[in-house]
């Protein structure tokens, strides 16, 4: 028997490690639960004898002995459904200050029910569980919050790192790096190609990953589809394996992976009230337009009469664009333009900024009167469109509804902007607004608005949009 037979025959099973051992970072990982239960725990107790203390005294077996008669209870509830939840998980669960709002409103709505059945005919202080609701969910948030700050300035000095390798060819190297570099709590030791998991290489690679004290290996897919077996050499050192999606951008960002018959495949839930949000949209859209529109009637009056007196022509422009599903509708603007500024855009087209031509831009654009170009700097010409969105033609957020003109000269992919409601301002307006040349580098924003969108996108474009506005950035 050669020796390489010897040395076959007693190789350990693929599945099977040297010895016994703790998965690597299984020690920080317990640490950071053990803090943060903690944490909660004391804010869970200093909210409880708040609301005991200053809520409506009644005699209650809940309120006795000051409240300590009960807290072990409300602590288990509280942190039990915070832990069930998936709050006390690796990641950015701990920062999911909506998802704990919703935990202590369900360990609330518990405590209250085992409060109705324990004592049914007796009083409980609604006072107390109200203000204990309040109290629990601003401390247990502020808790996790001065947690992540600290664990954020201590990875900024280079501590609390989790040691990473990278194992991708160089095609999609740097958007692997891009990726891990964005979670700001890796320190990567080390990049290879794929060529480190090939049969010659691959003790080599799990011996220079064992002297590293690598806790993660990042492995990009195109690197492993093949050989999946060797997520067994990765469990067997110990090393939690990430496996990298090789074309992040065909990824529907609500998406995530589900395990169907032991096989991974990528699911997009359905929410439980579907179109709830854009409803909600809706509805903002509207009540924020009328109250907008009330508050700033003597600044379209002043606006008006300032037009009038600056030039001659009228004081709105209506223009025809294209918005949701290519039908047509008048956009209201303050006139910026002399009255026959359409008329003279065919002679100007030559000098048209825009790189492919599709949209029409020039930063001196002699059609703009004085009044006009103040105006445009702080987009005071955008505020009739307040009454499109009340009609239902646009929303405050979304693609630019375009010209006839542009959107004839559209390619293909550019008709994406016209499934959505067109809006008075978007993401490509708070990421650079005519300071933007190209319009793929506009039409990718707005597809990223389109497959990213959220109330909570809607509500942060708005207030960058404030910004924009204020400081002029980008406006002509």
């Amino acid at each position: 028997m050669t020796s390489d037979s010897l040395s076959a025959r007693f190789k350990p099973d693929l599945r099977s490690p040297g010895f016994t051992k703790l998965r690597r970072g299984v020690i920080f990982a317990w640490l950071r639960v053990l803090i943060l239960v903690s944490l909660d725990a004391a804010a869970i107790s200093a909210a409880w004898r708040l609301a005991v203390t200053y809520g409506r005294p009644l005699v209650s077996q809940w309120t006795a002995q000051n409240g300590l008669h009960f807290l072990p209870f409300v602590l288990a509830v509280t942190i039990g459904v915070l832990a069930a939840r998936g709050m006390y998980r690796s990641g950015s669960s701990r920062r999911d200050y909506l998802g704990i709002l919703k935990s202590v409103t369900l360990s609330e709505i518990l405590m209250l029910l085992v409060a109705f059945l324990y004592e049914p005919d007796g009083y409980i202080s609604r006072s107390t569980f109200v203000l204990f609701w309040l109290l629990n969910t601003l401390l247990i948030n502020l808790g996790r919050y001065l947690f992540d700050v600290g664990t954020s300035l201590s990875r900024s000095h280079g501590m609390a790192c989790h040691p990473v390798f990278l194992i991708a060819d160089m095609d999609s190297r740097e958007t692997s790096l891009t990726l891990i570099r964005q979670e700001k709590c890796y320190n990567i030791l080390g990049v290879t190609g794929a060529s480190a998991l090939d049969r010659s290489n691959r003790d080599a690679t799990f011996e220079t990953l064992r002297n590293l004290g690598i806790e993660e290996a990042f492995v990009s897919w195109n690197a492993i589809k093949n050989r999946l077996f060797l997520c067994w050499h990765f469990q067997s050192a110990g090393i939690t394996l990430r496996i990298l999606p090789t074309d992040v951008d065909s990824f529907f960002p609500k998406s995530e992976f589900w395990t169907i018959g032991g096989v991974p495949s990528l699911t997009v839930k359905s929410p439980m009230i579907v179109g709830g949000d854009y409803w909600v949209k809706r509805g903002f859209d509207v009540c924020a337009a009328l109250v907008a529109i009330i508050l700033l009637s003597p600044v379209y009056l002043l606006i008006a009469a300032a037009i009038k007196l600056d030039s001659p022509g009228p004081i709105f422009f209506r223009q025809t664009r294209i918005g949701l599903h290519g039908r047509r509708f008048k956009v209201w603007k303050f006139r910026t333009m002399v009255a026959n500024a359409d008329q003279l855009q065919a002679a100007l087209e030559k000098q048209n900024e825009m790189q492919d031509g599709v949209l029409f831009k020039m930063k001196q654009d002699p059609r703009i009167t004085k009044l006009g170009g103040f105006l445009r700097q702080y987009s005071l010409d955008e505020l009739p469109q307040l009454f499109n969105v009340v009609m239902g033609e646009m929303s405050l957020v979304g693609p630019r509804p375009l010209p006839v003109r542009d959107v004839e000269r559209f390619k293909e992919r550019h008709y994406i902007r016209q499934e959505v409601l067109p809006g008075i301002t978007g993401l490509w307006q708070v990421s650079g607004r005519s300071n933007i040349t190209d319009f793929e580098q506009a039409v990718d924003l707005d597809i990223s608005y389109i497959a990213n969108w959220s109330l909570c996108l809607d509500l942060s474009i708005l207030l960058k949009t404030v910004k924009v506005v204020l400081f002029r950035d980008g406006a002509y």
